[in-house]
């Protein structure tokens, strides 16, 4: 049979085949969408708030066998500071104070635009579902990019309330009523910076807590300067930092605590201002009397005079020895 068909549809037809033979070959399929998958001990990924006014829905941003580092959706993501210096604070402190709980993990979190100031929480409380908590926040949008000065101060300050608050296995401030919310963590966040080799952060600090004056127990109290960095420096340092929570732990009125099916211990009540003396003596190894007249005066915060006390402490406390 003869062909009807002209050459030049041939050819046209063979080009196209072609090209698209060639079109095919260069398109590439499209890789699978891999989504990591958490080891089985991994925190959540996302933690809901439910404690005080927060509300926010948090997401993980990083997590090490130190530190477990979550942002509300306002913090920018480009912020990294919190996973190294977070996680070297929390490591000191553990280090120097012992270990807080199983996890050996610190949770912690930032807001931005929301939430000014600072809490924690411990492995102790079911309020922040039994984790050691930093929970952060800031009024700016625009908060925790330097990862200096408050960034770093707000968030040290809130672990030294974990010290306090939980340390030994035991729950509760006996001294918190004498001290209030920061004298304690004026000592702790120096010798954390000190203990960090954060020189010019410990200066800085102490440049600023020279000059802090607070109205208890009395009108110009200087806490830092007349009281805790004196007994740092000529008492041991972090040695006897540490003791004054050890011997509360060891003496002081305590009851059992059942916690997640584990037996733990809590305080049953508060100190008054001789027994204060008298912790802080026996950690130090010496008669602070003198010290706390100097710096405190004759009377407590509600106007009695706390040497009866300090007698009386002795005699309730025989094992404090100095």
């Amino acid at each position: 049979m003869k062909n009807i068909f002209p050459l030049s549809v041939i050819v046209i037809f063979a080009l196209l085949a072609c090209n698209g033979k060639k079109e095919t070959e260069s398109i590439k399929p499209a890789p699978p969408i891999v989504e990591a998958i958490d080891p089985p001990d991994a925190p959540p990924k996302t933690w809901k708030e439910h404690w005080f006014e927060h509300v926010q829905l948090l997401n993980r941003v990083y997590y090490d066998t130190s530190v477990v580092v979550y942002y509300d959706g306002d913090v920018k993501p480009t912020i990294t500071w919190p996973k190294t210096y977070m996680a070297e604070a929390w490591n000191y402190t553990k280090k120097t104070y012992g270990k807080f709980g199983d996890d050996s993990r610190l949770f912690v979190i930032y807001h931005a635009g929301k939430y000014s100031g600072g809490h924690p929480g411990t492995y102790l409380d079911a309020g922040h579902d039994y984790r050691n908590v930093t929970d952060c926040g800031a009024s700016s949008l625009d908060a925790w990019t330097t990862g200096v000065d408050n960034d770093i101060d707000l968030s040290t300050h809130e672990i030294g309330h974990i010290v306090e608050g939980a340390s030994k296995g035991v729950k509760e401030s006996p001294a918190f009523d004498i001290w209030h919310d920061s004298k304690w963590m004026e000592i702790y966040q120096y010798d954390v910076y000190l203990g960090l080799g954060r020189t010019a952060d410990a200066q800085r600090w102490y440049n600023k807590m020279m000059t802090t004056t607070d109205s208890y127990p009395k009108a110009g109290t200087q806490w830092f300067k007349n009281w805790f960095l004196p007994i740092y420096e000529n008492y041991g340092k972090t040695k006897v930092l540490n003791g004054f929570f050890t011997l509360l732990s060891q003496y002081f009125p305590k009851q059992q605590l059942t916690v997640q099916s584990k037996s733990y211990q809590q305080y049953t009540r508060k100190m008054n201002f001789g027994e204060f003396v008298h912790f802080w003596s026996g950690s130090a190894k010496a008669d602070l009397a003198p010290l706390a007249l100097a710096a405190f005066g004759p009377k407590d915060e509600k106007g009695a005079d706390w040497a009866p006390m300090l007698v009386q402490a002795k005699k309730d406390f025989p094992n404090i020895t100095y």
